[in-house]
């Protein structure tokens, strides 16, 4: 029989606090390449009145023949519509985001695209970000009671029925020693440190972080060292014992590590040499781990320890600083930072929902390296929309003054304007390539 207590509410869990942060970090998000389209609305709108104007000044005030202002009027309405100007952004910003789909890379709009160009700050989540996500067993340590293959043995009857990935890390090592073991009992977790459970004779073992023993076990100083040396390295240590009739009795180290991408380094080095000037890593993992990894990935800054708020404040303060920030991770609490950067970037493989729901660039193939060219596409497509918008406006500019000034024939004109049209369009085709 269980007495249940409600604590919280349903619109006070965990999820509910992440999603409004998600929505309110939506909802500082700048409008972009609005600009663009209310001008290209108000010009086209200009040039039927300057239209309108140049048939009816004529005529009236300097009383000129209606047919010759009437033909110059309509010269001046084709050379001067804003179709290459209009067609300039999207020929563009759509080739480029068919350039990045064909490499397993997905904008979720234009506007992101051009984002991306802008980004001086990237922040980085560690787990299944810069490391893969899948931990390994990397040390067995037994502590005089019983044997290297003994203590994962017991340590994988504990866990066997735990969802933690530590836990199933180091099930899956079990297995591929060939180890037999038979599934504890009663396995209850004890957030934040680790696990007890009762074998099938009736023993009692726990297996955690050091926390988990600080009631009950004085830990030796040869035992603190050494797991003092393993967080360093940046390996998550956890302590296996049975809760004995007369006190705990340890029986080994356990050490599980998530192993850095191998391209990790050599990506955050790419970005650099396209001009992000500061990268730091965000993670909840306590701060030695951090450290750790941190070093061997090469970033300038790190935070630990943080909750989801605090990576959205963390991010929020990077904005402060530098003006434009990025953000990469894959989990649900990287979710509400992911939103308020101004380019979310999600690892698709290994992304959950809510990450792939909210970043606005996802990288299917969850390869850092692609960062780079996501950057020097973004880059690129900068450069050639201005480029088209420069060379729309400037035919526009030209054939309008030599219509007023000396007239343009209107077949001419027709093929000015169509032509700067294509031009542009094929300008913008090159980023396919």
């Amino acid at each position: 029989m269980l007495d249940i207590e409600v604590t919280r509410l349903p619109s006070e869990s965990t999820l509910a606090r992440i999603i409004q942060l998600v929505e309110n970090a939506q909802e500082q998000k700048a409008p972009t390449q609005r600009f663009l389209d209310e001008f290209e609305q108000k010009y086209a709108l200009g040039v039927i009145a300057a239209t309108a104007l140049a048939i009816v000044i004529p005529v009236v005030v300097f009383s000129q023949p209606f047919e010759s202002a009437f033909y110059r009027a309509m010269t001046l309405l084709v050379v001067a519509s804003p179709c290459a100007l209009i067609i300039s952004v999207p020929a563009a910003i759509l080739s480029a985001i068919a350039n990045a789909a064909r490499r397993g890379i997905l904008f979720k709009g234009g506007a992101h695209l051009e984002n991306m160009a802008g980004v001086r700050a990237i922040a980085f989540d560690k787990t299944g970000t810069l490391t893969r996500g899948k931990p390994v067993v990397t040390d067995v340590i037994p502590l005089g009671c019983c044997t290297e293959p003994e203590l994962l043995t017991l340590a994988a009857s504990v866990e066997a029925r735990s969802e933690h990935p530590l836990a199933q890390a180091i099930v899956v090592e079990a297995q591929r020693q060939g180890l037999a073991f038979a599934p504890c009992e009663d396995l209850r977790a004890i957030t934040g440190r680790g696990a007890c459970a009762t074998a099938p004779d009736g023993r009692v073992f726990l297996i955690g972080n050091k926390e988990l023993f600080e009631d009950t076990l004085e830990l030796t100083p040869d035992v603190l060292t050494r797991l003092d040396g393993l967080e360093m390295q940046g390996r998550t240590a956890m302590l296996l014992a049975e809760q004995a009739a007369d006190g705990v009795v340890l029986f080994g180290i356990i050490a599980v590590a998530d192993a850095i991408r191998p391209e990790a380094r050599e990506a955050l080095n790419a970005l650099r040499a396209k001009g992000v000037e500061h990268i730091i890593m965000l993670t909840g993992d306590n701060e030695r781990v951090a450290r750790a990894v941190a070093e061997q990935a090469g970033v300038d800054e790190f935070r630990a320890s943080l909750l989801p708020e605090e990576k959205v404040e963390a991010v929020r303060a990077l904005h402060e600083q530098y003006g434009s920030v990025g953000m990469v991770g894959d989990g649900v609490n990287d979710a509400p930072a992911l939103a308020l950067a101004d380019v979310g970037i999600a690892m698709g493989a290994a992304g959950t929902d809510v990450a792939l729901e909210v970043a606005d660039v996802v990288l299917m193939s969850d390869d850092l390296a692609k960062l780079a060219y996501v950057r020097d596409l973004s880059r690129r497509a900068n450069r050639i929309i201005w480029e088209n918008i420069a060379f729309a406006l400037g035919v526009i500019v030209v054939l309008v003054t030599a219509n007023f000034l000396v007239g343009v024939p209107l077949p001419l004109g027709v093929v000015a304007h169509e032509g700067s049209t294509l031009l542009v369009v094929f300008n913008g085709l090159r980023l396919l390539r």
